[in-house]
């Protein structure tokens, strides 16, 4: 079976996704809202798990790290000073022959004249600045003093309750605060899936330390960021570490890496590990007139501490995780005949459910009730489904096309009723392998445990 090329590779995978309850385009039944994107049964626990292990790993298994949950409206005077105000923009294009809205950098350009990548029209606007932060208004006046915005990223939280976090946590340097939350972005043109979303969510960490460990952290950081890519599943051969020229770096980043994902629509940011220097803190110390700065207690010193922020979309690694654990191979169905099967190989620790539990026939009562004893057996230690609809092989196949990497069948020989010695053991099967072995019931928790977690 020849393999699918890239966009037919992409179409399976949104149609999977909304076929199975991964993702839903936000407010179909009104036409839906482009750059929004609703997460279903299966995709809120995809979600949950990724960051439930980024948090796990991030805060819980070190000792330097802590967490705060700020505010999505944020003060106009926090963005002003961080320079979103008057900085956060993108050039725009319109294209008068299509109408479509464009970024200045997503035209291309033949034979030296830029045209829009969708119809190919050459009659487009000049370039003008287009503000992606949303605005709103807080209280009962609509006017200049009430405005406040949607959060266009998690960190600015996070600098501004620096010296809170600090007196509370007993921190020294070096030390990080962690974040997870929403931001907004006005994108000009949202697409890819939910690669660009208007809403979206952050996985962030602003690690904080002296001037002169700033690079050596940063190194340290990128390192630490590719392992955890790994440890959810992600191939190294599917990431990429781009070192960000001087150019295209913020004026306050002393350096900058992307890491990388191949996607089926072409390689891109999946987070990215900057050096803000001080830029942040001193910022918002002078705007706000407070002091930010730092007092170490044993060289009896004073200094506005730098920071090393990793900072890596929910929404893309999600993305990046379906991308990654799609595939079609072939297998035997109910007859023996070879057919193609669609499957999600997610790592344990990720997927949404993590063992299957099927009674051989529904209508043979003592399968169902052992069935059913099994999932209160499992549910305290994992996420478990129960099904008992339709042939036992169609079962597999359903749950294989979640990612399910565990299915538990009770049978004849759970009865006993070929096999006394194979009493109380059920069939244990392996997603990846498809390979099936007996394994006591008594056994199922200490046996499945240490392989989803």
């Amino acid at each position: 079976m020849s393999a699918p090329s890239d966009a037919q590779r992409m179409e399976k995978i949104v149609s999977l996704c909304k076929r199975r309850g991964f993702i839903f385009q936000s407010s179909e039944i009104y036409g839906g809202l482009n750059g929004l994107w609703d997460y279903g049964p299966l995709g809120v626990e995809l979600k949950r798990n990724l960051k439930n292990y980024w948090w796990r790993v991030t805060v819980h298994e070190r000792d330097d790290v802590v967490g705060l949950d700020g505010s999505i409206l944020t003060h106009p005077a926090v963005l002003k000073a961080s320079g979103h105000v008057e900085g956060f923009s993108d050039p725009m294009i319109d294209c008068r022959t299509c109408k479509a809205h464009l970024r200045l950098d997503q035209l291309v350009e033949k034979k030296g004249i830029k045209q829009c990548p969708s119809c190919g029209g050459k009659d487009l606007t000049e370039a003008r600045q287009f503000n992606l932060m949303f605005e709103t208004h807080v209280g009962a006046a609509a006017d200049e003093s009430s405005i406040a915005y949607l959060r266009p990223e998690t960190a600015q939280s996070i600098f501004v309750q620096f010296k809170n976090v600090l007196e509370v946590s007993r921190k020294k340097l070096p030390f990080g605060i962690a974040q997870i939350g929403k931001a907004f972005r006005n994108e000009i043109n949202p697409r890819n899936f939910t690669f660009r979303s208007r809403e979206f969510e952050q996985m962030e960490l602003e690690y904080f330390c002296r001037p002169e460990q700033g690079m050596e952290l940063l190194e340290y950081w990128r390192e630490e960021r590719l392992k955890f890519y790994e440890s959810i599943g992600i191939s190294c051969a599917n990431l990429h570490v781009r070192n960000v020229p001087d150019e295209e770096r913020a004026f306050y980043s002393k350096g900058t890496y992307d890491i990388e994902y191949d996607f089926p629509f072409g390689r891109h940011e999946l987070e990215g590990v900057a050096y803000r220097t001080d830029y942040d803190l001193s910022q918002h110390q002078k705007a706000s007139g407070k002091s930010l700065e730092y007092f170490d207690e044993e060289t009896k010193e004073k200094l506005i501490p730098h920071v090393v922020e990793p900072s890596a979309g929910v929404d893309r690694t999600l993305l990046a995780l379906i991308c990654e654990g799609y595939a079609e191979d072939q297998a035997p169905n109910d007859k023996g005949e070879m057919e193609t099967r669609t499957v999600l190989r997610f790592h344990p620790r990720i997927a949404p459910i993590k063992c299957a539990i099927f009674p051989l026939l529904k209508n043979k009562e003592p399968l169902v009730v052992k069935a059913k004893e099994i999932v209160q057996l499992l549910r305290p230690h994992m996420t478990v489904f129960y099904d008992e609809s339709g042939a036992i092989g169609r079962r597999y196949r359903r749950q294989d096309e979640i990612g399910t990497p565990f299915g538990v069948t009770v049978d004849f020989e759970t009865l006993g009723e070929r096999d006394a010695a194979l009493r109380d053991t059920v069939t244990l099967r392996d997603r990846d392998s498809m390979k099936q072995k007996r394994v006591a019931i008594k056994d199922l928790v200490e046996t499945l445990t240490p392989r989803i977690r």
